[in-house]
């Protein structure tokens, strides 16, 4: 067995974060045939994934993402291939809802 956790921080709060958490569902039962179930917190919101041989959650908050994953015996020996391939999935649904800095006028 072989186990992944990855947190990453940001500034959206819970209404943004709950909407790219929805996203990231969507991709993962799109992408890596995975089944996603939402529940919706006061505080935080979780996404539970699944498939055979990994199963996980997605703690999602106004400030916070936070992934745990399992990986069985099989997947275990792709662990960093897995890992990284979460991680730069999450970080460009991240990196797409940074807001736009903004220009200064010449002046």
């Amino acid at each position: 067995m072989a186990d992944i956790h990855i947190e990453r921080d940001h500034q959206l709060g819970m209404g943004a974060a709950r909407k790219l958490a929805w996203r990231w569902a969507e991709q993962a039962e799109n992408d890596f045939d995975m089944s996603c179930t939402y529940e919706e917190g006061d505080d935080c919101d979780e996404v539970q994934f699944t498939r055979s041989g990994v199963s996980g959650t997605l703690k999602v908050s106004a400030d916070k993402f936070e992934l745990d994953a399992r990986l069985g015996f099989l997947l275990g020996a792709f662990k960093d291939r897995i890992e990284s391939e979460i991680v730069k999935n999450l970080d460009e649904l991240l990196a797409a809802k940074k807001p736009a800095a903004k220009k200064k006028k010449a002046g």
